[in-house]
C-alpha cells in the first residue's frame, strides 16, 4: 500500500466507526463519478485495489481511470495491475512454491544479496489436501488406514512444508487431514473484508488451483493462477491482467423440488461454454439468486474453470452474512463486513433491479427449467440429462473415438465378463460402475447435496437396496464439519451400510487419487476391453484423470452417485426401470427414495449449526499426532538432501546471470509433439499414479524404490527429475506422430518411436531445439506450474497453438517459453504442416506484446503467428528468462 503522504488518492481515505472502533478505508463513492454506480460489482473490487495501491509506479492513476472507464475500455484489451489481498495454495502446488522460495534464497545468497528478503510479502495460506489416496474403502477404519498411508508416503514432503511454515514469514500452513483447500477457504479462511492495521478493504485472492474460483460464491473475488505467478504475488508483485468483459448472468425462478445444486451448475456450465466466456468475468444477478444458498452459489463458482470464465462472481448480500454467521464467524467481523461494503456500495440486494450494473452482455437462465443431469463421459461441460444417460452411453459406444465416443465394434458391445469377488460371481459389462465417489470441494462443501445423499442412503437401506461389493465406493468430505452434521442428523450409518465410509479429508478421487481397483475388477475390465465407468461428485473427468481403467467418467450430484452405485451401471433409465424389486415383486424406482428439496432444507436447518464450525476450526492449525511429531531443521536456508526423491533444488537458476541476456531465436527446431485440440494440463503434467513402465518409474527404481513406493506425480512435484520424466506421461495423450493414445513420440532425425522424455533428452544432448504444435484450448484444466516447468525441463522453446487456456499460457510465459498462436482461421492442417519439418523463428530483441512474427520451415514455406505476450509485464518476465528470474534480479 502506498504511504499516505504521497498517495494520489489520499483525499478518499475516510474513517468509519463500527461497534465503537474507528477504521480507515478508501471511499470509492467519494470519487463522485457516476460511472462508479454502473460498474459491475466484480470490477469495483479491481478498482478499490488500484486506488488503495496507487503509487504512480506499479499502479498508476491512469490504471485507476481505465478501470473506472470500464464500459468503454473493456473491449480495448487494456492492461491493468491487480494486487490481491492474499494467496492460497494446496500442497501439490505449495511444495514446488516452497521449493522455489528455498532455491531463490540460495540464488540470492550466491549473488551477494540477503536471502532473508525472500519471504511472502502478501499473506499466503497453504492447505495440505491433495496427498491422501483411497487405498482402503468400504471399511470402518478406512479413514485411519488411509491417513496412516498418507503420512508414510509423504513424510518427507510434510517435513519440508513444516520447515517452510517455520522459515518463511507470513505463511499459514493448515496440516493434512483438515479438509479440501477451497472448502476450508469458504468455511474458515475467507475474511470477506480485510482489516490490515486498521485499514479496511475487500478480501480478494489468487490461488494455485483453478477451483480457487469457488470463493466467488461468497462475494470474494478470486481465481486460479499458475504457481509461478502466485509466487510473484507472494513476493509483493501485482498481477498484470487485461481489463475483462463482464457477462451478466441473470437468474430467475427457482429450482424444482427434486433438483440439486449440481444439476444447476452442470446446466450453467454447458450454457456458458456455448455462450463463450473464456477470459471473461461472469457476474450473477437477478431475483433467482435469492433461491440459491451460499453453498449453491459456491458450487456454481467452483466450476468456473469448466465453463471457462476467470470468475463467476456473486456479490455479497444478506445471505452471505447469514452464511458467515452459520459458519461461526465473529459478530464484530460481520458488522465490519456489512458496514464497510454498504458504505462503499459493494453490498447487493438481488431483488432490487435498480442496483443492477451495466454488463458487457446479459444472458438468462430460468432455474425452473433445470432438469437432473450428469456430465461426461470425458469432459465436464458435456451435460447429459439423466433421462438420456442410457441412450447417450450407447451412442458413445458407437461413435468414433472422440470426447463423446469409444468406437466399440457392434459385435463387442454386449460383452459380458464374469468375475469372482468375495467368493461370489458378478458380471461386468460396458457401462458397469466400478468407482462411485462422493468427493471434491465442488459438492462436499454443500450441506444440501451431502444431506440429500444421506437421506437417499437412509431411504435406500430402509427399502432393502444394496450396492455390489466390488464397486469402489468412498466418501471424502471437504472438512470435518461435514462429518459432524452427517453424524448428528443420523444418516452416517446408512451411508456406511451402502459402503460410503469416510476415507479421508481431501480431493482424493477427484484429483486422481482413487487408488487401485480390486484385482478381479481390473482384470475383468482389461480382459473384456470394457468401457467401465466412474461416477463422482467432482469437477473434472478428463481422460486418464480418475483412473486408468475407467474410460467413461460422469460428474453427478452426491445423491446420483449413490443412485448409479445402487444400479451398478449407467445403462439405466431411472424413469422406466426400477433399481430393484421387493420380495413381493413391487418395483422400487429412484423416485420412490429420492428426498425433496424441502425435506433436505428441513434437516439442514436443524443440524448445520455455528457450533460445529467453531469446534472443527478452533483446532485446525493444531494438526494431529503424526504432524506434530515431525521434526524439521531450524535454519533459514534449506539443507537439501541429495538422496531425496521428493524434494530437490531445481535447476531454474543454475545459468542465471545478474544481467539480462537478449532473447535467443529459435533455429531449426524439431517438433517434439504434434497435438490436437483440448490437450489439458492432465495430459501435460499428470497428477495421478506413476505407471510402472514409465521413465519416471525407471528413474525411481534406479534410486532404489519399489513400485508401491512410487506414490503419485502430484506428490513428487518438489523433485524436478521425476517431474521432467512425468511431463506428457498421460496414457491418454494422443500424439499425431503415433496415431494412438500413449506417452510416445517420434525422434524425427532417425524416425524412431520412443518415450517423450527420452526423445527430449536426446535432442538436448545433440543441442537441437524443440517446439510443440497444438490445436485449440491448449492447457485447459487445473492450473499446474509443472505443466510449464516440465516443458522447460524438456527443452521446449515455444508452443504454436490455435488457442490457449488463460492460466497455462501465463505459466508458459512465466517459464520463458514463447506461446505463439496461429492467425485466425489457420492451423497446422490448413498450413500443410506435418510436424516433421524444422522451424526457425527470429525473435527480435525488442519484441512487442502481441507482435506477429514469421516462422520459416524447412520445406521452404513460411507463415505468420501472433506472439501471445499479452501485457508489457509478461514481456518483461520473458526478457528476464521467467518470472522468478525477474524477482531474483529485483532482490539483488
Amino acid at each position: 500500500m502506498a504511504t499516505e503522504d504521497v498517495h494520489p488518492y489520499n483525499s478518499l481515505l475516510k474513517s468509519i466507526s463500527v461497534d465503537g472502533k474507528d477504521f480507515k478505508y478508501y471511499d470509492l463513492t467519494n470519487l463522485k463519478d457516476e460511472r462508479y454506480d454502473k460498474l459491475p460489482f466484480s470490477i469495483r473490487v479491481l478498482l478499490e485495489s488500484a486506488v488503495r495501491n496507487c503509487d504512480e509506479f506499479t499502479v498508476k492513476k491512469s490504471d485507476v481511470e481505465n478501470i473506472l472507464d470500464w464500459s468503454t475500455k473493456q473491449n480495448e484489451k487494456v492492461e491493468i495491475p491487480f494486487k490481491p489481498a492474499r494467496v492460497i495454495l494446496q500442497d501439490f502446488t505449495g511444495v514446488p512454491a516452497v521449493v522455489d522460495f528455498a532455491a531463490m534464497r540460495d540464488a540470492v545468497k550466491k549473488m551477494g544479496g540477503d536471502p532473508e528478503k525472500i519471504n511472502p510479502i502478501c499473506p499466503a495460506d497453504l492447505v495440505i489436501d491433495h496427498s491422501v489416496q483411497v487405498d482402503v474403502a468400504r471399511s470402518s477404519d478406512a479413514l485411519e488406514k488411509n491417513q496412516e498411508l498418507e503420512f508414510e508416503r509423504n513424510k518427507e514432503r510434510f517435513q519440508f512444508l513444516k520447515w517452510g511454515a517455520k522459515a518463511l514469514k507470513n505463511m499459514l500452513i493448515v496440516p493434512p487431514g483438515s479438509g479440501i483447500v477451497h472448502q476450508v477457504n469458504l468455511e474458515y479462511l475467507a475474511r470477506v473484508v480485510f482489516n490490515s492495521n486498521g485499514t479496511l478493504y475487500p478480501d480478494s485472492l489468487v490461488g494455485t488451483d483453478s477451483h480457487t474460483t469457488m470463493i466467488n460464491g461468497l462475494g470474494v473475488a478470486g481465481w486460479g493462477v499458475g504457481g509461478i505467478e502466485a509466487e510473484a504475488v507472494m513476493l509483493g508483485q501485482s498481477i498484470s491482467m487485461v481489463l475483462p468483459e463482464v457477462i451478466g448472468y441473470k437468474l430467475i425462478g427457482k429450482p424444482g423440488p427434486y433438483i440439486t445444486s449440481t444439476d444447476v451448475v452442470l446446466t450453467v456450465t454447458k450454457h456458458l461454454r456455448q455462450v463463450g466466456v473464456v477470459g471473461k468475468f461472469v457476474e450473477f444477478f437477478g431475483p433467482g439468486v435469492t433461491a440459491l444458498s451460499i453453498a449453491d452459489r459456491a458450487t456454481i463458482s467452483n466450476m468456473c474453470p469448466e465453463y471457462g470464465a476467470t470468475v463467476g462472481f456473486f456479490p455479497v448480500d444478506e445471505s452471505s452474512l447469514t452464511y458467515l454467521r452459520q459458519t461461526g464467524r465473529e459478530t464484530e467481523q460481520l458488522n465490519i463486513i456489512e458496514n464497510y461494503l454498504k458504505t462503499n456500495k459493494m453490498f447487493r440486494n438481488y431483488s432490487n433491479s435498480e442496483e443492477d450494473p451495466v454488463f458487457t452482455k446479459v444472458i438468462e437462465l430460468d432455474l425452473g427449467s433445470v432438469v437432473p443431469c450428469c456430465s461426461g463421459p470425458k469432459r465436464p461441460h458435456d451435460k447429459v440429462p439423466v433421462t438420456e444417460m442410457k441412450s447417450d452411453f450407447q451412442t458413445c459406444l458407437n461413435n468414433k473415438v472422440s470426447f463423446k465416443g469409444f468406437a466399440i465394434p457392434a459385435d463387442k458391445q454386449e460383452t459380458k465378463v464374469p468375475i469372482i469377488y468375495d467368493n461370489q460371481e458378478h458380471i461386468l459389462t460396458h457401462g458397469s460402475v466400478v468407482i462411485a465417489a462422493i468427493t471434491s470441494c465442488t459438492n462436499t462443501s454443500n450441506p444440501s447435496v451431502m444431506l440429500g445423499a444421506g437421506l437417499l442412503a437412509r431411504n435406500a437401506v430402509e427399502a432393502g437396496l444394496t450396492i455390489k461389493p466390488y464397486i469402489k465406493t468412498s466418501l471424502s468430505p471437504g472438512s470435518g464439519v461435514v462429518t459432524y452434521y452427517l453424524r448428528e442428523s443420523g444418516v452416517t450409518p446408512y451411508l456406511e451400510k451402502l459402503g460410503f465410509d469416510i476415507v479421508g479429508y481431501g480431493c482424493m478421487t477427484c484429483i486422481g487419487n482413487s487408488g487401485p481397483l480390486p484385482e478381479p475388477v481390473a482384470e475383468g475390465i482389461e480382459k473384456g476391453d470394457l468401457v467401465a465407468c466412474g461416477v463422482l461428485s467432482g469437477n473434472r473427468n478428463f481422460e486418464g484423470r480418475i483412473h486408468p481403467l475407467t474410460r467413461a467418467n460422469y460428474l453427478a450430484s452426491p445423491p446420483l452417485v449413490i443412485a448409479y452405485a445402487i444400479a451398478g451401471t449407467v445403462c439405466i433409465d431411472f424413469e422406466t426401470e426400477p433399481l430393484a424389486k421387493k420380495e413381493d415383486g413391487t418395483p422400487i424406482f429412484l423416485r420412490d427414495i429420492w428426498p425433496s428439496r424441502e425435506d433436505i432444507m428441513k434437516v439442514e436447518k436443524e443440524f448445520v449449526v455455528p457450533s460445529m464450525f467453531k469446534d472443527v476450526y478452533s483446532k485446525i492449525t493444531e494438526g494431529n499426532k503424526r504432524w506434530n511429531s515431525l521434526e524439521v531443521p531450524d535454519s533459514m536456508l534449506y539443507p537439501w538432501d541429495e538422496k531425496s526423491t521428493y524434494i530437490k533444488s531445481p535447476p531454474f537458476f543454475e545459468k542465471m546471470t545478474k544481467e539480462i541476456q537478449p532473447p535467443s531465436s529459435i533455429e531449426n527446431a524439431h517438433v517434439l509433439l504434434n497435438l490436437g485440440d483440448s490437450v489439458t494440463t492432465d495430459h501435460i503434467s499428470p497428477a495421478g499414479s506413476i505407471a510402472r513402465n514409465s521413465p519416471a518409474a525407471r528413474y525411481l527404481a534406479s534410486r532404489g524404490l519399489v513400485p508401491r513406493e512410487f506414490n503419485s506425480y502430484g506428490s513428487r512435484r518438489g523433485h524436478d527429475s521425476v517431474m521432467a520424466r512425468g511431463t506428457f506421461a498421460n496414457i491418454r495423450l494422443l500424439n499425431k506422430f503415433i496415431g494412438k493414445p500413449g506417452p510416445k513420440t517420434i525422434y524425427i532425425p532417425s524416425g524412431e518411436e520412443m518415450d517423450i522424455f527420452e526423445a527430449a533428452e536426446r535432442y538436448q544432448k545433440e543441442n537441437k531445439q524443440v517446439i510443440v504444435l497444438a490445436g485449440k484450448d491448449y492447457g485447459a484444466g487445473s492450473s499446474r506450474d509443472w505443466a510449464a516447468k516440465g516443458p522447460w525441463m524438456l527443452g521446449i522453446k515455444a508452443v504454436i497453438a490455435e488457442s490457449y487456456e488463460r492460466i497455462h499460457r501465463s505459466n508458459l510465459v512465466g517459464m520463458g517459453i514463447i506461446p505463439f498462436q496461429y492467425l485466425e482461421g489457420q492451423n497446422a492442417a490448413s498450413l500443410g504442416l506435418t510436424g516433421k519439418e524444422t522451424f526457425s523463428i527470429n525473435v527480435p530483441a525488442d519484441v512487442k506484446a502481441g507482435q506477429n512474427l514469421t516462422i520459416n520451415i524447412s520445406s521452404g514455406k513460411s507463415f505468420e503467428v501472433k506472439t501471445r505476450f499479452d501485457t508489457e509485464v509478461e514481456l518483461a518476465y520473458f526478457r528476464h528468462g521467467g518470472i522468478l528470474n525477474f524477482m531474483i534480479r529485483s532482490m539483488v
